[in-house]
């Protein structure tokens, strides 16, 4: 069993576009800005210039940065200096001032996320998707799969990924998914992992118990408190204690996962409950002050929510919003059509429809479309109930954007 991570993916997908940032603190992060459209273009006016002669004192700083933008990822070289992903930019400013900022752009990383995993599936066909970035992978029955441990084979998927893509990965081969999650970490970036059954003590013990795929943040915190900081301790921790104090399925679940136990399959295929696009604004927006620029983005969600549908061979029937306020309390509604859908103005009018159903005197700091009730497109075919919905007739409201 294999766990593959990309390396630093969307910084590392960005330095294919800016070569000239190779070796340099980078972050990834936040919405388009206007310096970023301008940086693409000539300064004296004469038109769009070749991202890749673009020279490195003209990019935008972070120390600049002025916003509520998170981090997605940054450059090995930025996480030298503690910024990491998640991270605020404002704060990751202070850690990081020279370091450049760059927009994430999802049109690309989706591209080359496809572009990876098939690379993937040509050589080792049981693959299971785990985001953008991540995929786990059974090399049972793949020829030469347990050659030196599953070595070989790794190497061979990480040649294949970077002629065809130009990018790095990292691999963690072992007897499951838990102890492979962990063993791709261990030799990052473009590094192999291997972990036998007889390495448990050694190399995972003296690990902290939050590199347990499955151990969060508030469990970490609790178990600190009881005195348990390694994997190593809580592997001594009898399982009926664990249990007193996290629960019959999550204390019996810490106890095997501290023993490197893990039976769960590599699933190659699963349904989506929902799609979804969402995004923070850099500054808040009124629904009134700001209304051409809210439904200009309204409506570029719901044709990105169209697309991943489409692309992905899905309708749906339930159609909701997403909202956060200034305050940050958040609101949703949703709404359930009679006939399935994947299309952008059927979408945008039915959740313009939902808006009209939450107070929007406040500023807003995030807005989203969901979509779910979904079917396969084919099932769909096969019922007139399911079919596309038509879209809004010509000047029919779209809602309050």
């Amino acid at each position: 069993m294999a766990h593959l991570d990309m390396d630093a993916f969307y910084a590392s997908v960005e330095l294919l576009r800016y070569p000239q940032l190779k070796g340099l603190p980078v972050v990834i992060g936040g919405g388009r800005r206007k310096v970023d459209d301008a940086l693409l273009q000539h300064p004296d006016g004469s038109g769009p210039r070749e991202p890749c002669f673009i020279p490195v004192s003209e990019f935008p700083l972070l120390k600049d940065y002025v916003g509520r933008g998170v981090i997605t990822t940054a450059t090995y070289p930025a996480r030298q200096f503690g910024v990491g992903s998640a991270m605020g930019m404002m704060k990751a400013a202070k850690l990081c001032p020279q370091a450049i900022v760059l927009p994430v752009d999802f049109e690309e990383v989706r591209k080359y996320s496809r572009m990876f995993k098939n690379a993937i599936t040509e050589i080792a066909p049981v693959m299971q998707d785990r985001g953008v970035d991540e995929v786990y992978i059974d090399f049972t029955d793949v020829p030469g799969g347990q050659r030196e441990g599953g070595r070989v084979l790794a190497r061979l998927i990480q040649k294949s990924i970077f002629e065809k893509t130009g990018l790095t990965c990292s691999i963690g081969v072992a007897p499951n998914r838990l102890l492979a999650k962990m063993a791709s970490e261990f030799n990052k970036p473009n590094g192999i992992s291997i972990v036998y059954e007889e390495d448990l003590q050694s190399t995972i013990w003296p690990l902290h118990v939050r590199k347990i795929n499955g151990i969060g943040p508030k469990a970490g915190e609790k178990l600190a408190r009881l005195g348990i900081e390694t994997i190593g301790q809580l592997a001594a921790q009898d399982e009926r204690w664990l249990i007193s104090h996290f629960g019959k399925s999550t204390g019996a679940w810490m106890h095997r996962a501290a023993w490197g136990r893990d039976d769960s399959p590599v699933v190659t295929e699963s349904e989506p409950v929902s799609i979804s696009r969402e995004t923070t604004f850099e500054r808040d927006l009124h629904a009134v002050h700001d209304r051409a620029e809210l439904g200009r983005i309204f409506t570029a969600l719901c044709e990105q929510v169209a697309q991943d549908l489409q692309r992905k061979g899905y309708a749906g029937r339930t159609i909701g919003i997403k909202l956060r306020y200034a305050d940050f309390r958040g609101a949703t509604r949703d709404q359930t059509i009679g006939q399935a859908t994947q299309d952008a103005s059927m979408l945008r009018r039915v959740a313009g429809q939902c808006l009209k159903r939450v107070p929007l005197q406040q500023r807003l700091r995030l807005l989203g479309v969901r979509v779910a009730s979904l079917v396969p497109v084919a099932e769909a075919a096969l019922h007139p109930a399911a079919a596309h919905s038509p879209g809004p007739a010509q000047g029919e409201t779209l809602g309050l954007f």
